[in-house]
């Protein structure tokens, strides 16, 4: 079985909405013998939620209040952002927690906030994969601390040297998302660093995506992770057992202060 490392997924809102409460939570998860904390990337949500904080600042307050934990967005919509503010911050974030940083990517979703309709942001999938994937391809080259010469479909950085470096070697790791039974998705995620699968429902179908993965990576899985998001309750040894390498507490959109720190006191999977 892999070793299962166990995060906190913390949606940003409401009770969580304030980035000194989500720093408070962070140092109690390190103590509790946690190994990381990711934060949804959000801008709005549907009602009740009404409050959402922003997920940069507040993992810049879990980068200073911790000094192991795996911190990072899970996951980024990296096509409603520019990429070089996204390489600028990425590698001060991880400049900040000593490496510790993870970035999580997706394409990201109009439908639980309209988040990208409401902003004016490109709404047909496939054009925001091809966003995504160029953004991909320029935070590399941003992270390689050489001169970037990029000109896109969408994005365009004219001889830009983006210093200092993050302190990971080559890049920050990135987990892409993606649902298993896409192709373009695993694709991506198979040149990446990680894997965070939506909507896994059964250990079987996390092995069905890790045999995926094996092939598109030429059986090269040593240095992979797969991620996986489990309700409160779920056993997780079995998804260990199917390849996970992660395994990230669910938490429901706007749920209560007290609940989080109920689930971080009763500890991590052992």
């Amino acid at each position: 079985m892999n070793r299962l490392r166990s995060a906190l997924w913390l949606p940003l809102f409401d009770d969580l909405a304030d980035p000194r409460v989500i720093a408070r939570l962070a140092a109690d998860a390190e103590e509790a013998g946690w190994d990381g904390c990711f934060v949804w990337d959000h801008l709005c949500w549907r009602a009740p939620v009404r409050q959402v904080a922003d997920p940069w600042i507040t993992l810049a307050a879990i980068a200073t209040a911790t000094g192991r934990l795996r911190l990072g967005p899970m996951v980024s919509a990296l096509p409603r952002r520019r990429p070089a503010k996204v390489a600028r911050e990425t590698a001060a974030l991880d400049l900040l927690s000593d490496g510790r940083l993870t970035l999580g990517v997706g394409i990201g979703s109009d439908r639980f906030g309209g988040e990208l309709s409401k902003t004016g942001e490109q709404l047909e999938d496939r054009r925001r994969g091809q966003m995504l994937d160029e953004t991909l391809a320029i935070l590399a080259a941003a992270w390689s601390g050489e001169p970037v010469h990029h000109r896109g479909e969408h994005y365009t950085i004219d001889d830009i040297t983006f210093l200092p470096r993050p302190v990971q070697r080559p890049g920050v790791p990135v987990w892409a998302a993606g649902f298993p039974g896409n192709v373009k998705p695993m694709r991506r995620a198979a040149r990446l660093d990680g894997f965070f699968p939506v909507n896994i429902e059964h250990p079987d179908q996390l092995a069905e995506v890790v045999g995926t993965l094996t092939e598109l990576r030429h059986g090269d899985m040593a240095a992979y992770d797969i991620a996986v998001s489990l309700p409160s309750g779920t056993d997780p040894e079995p998804y260990a057992n199917a390849g996970a390498t992660w395994w990230l507490q669910e938490f429901d959109p706007g749920v209560r202060l007290d609940t989080v720190r109920g689930v971080l006191r009763d500890g991590p999977a052992t």
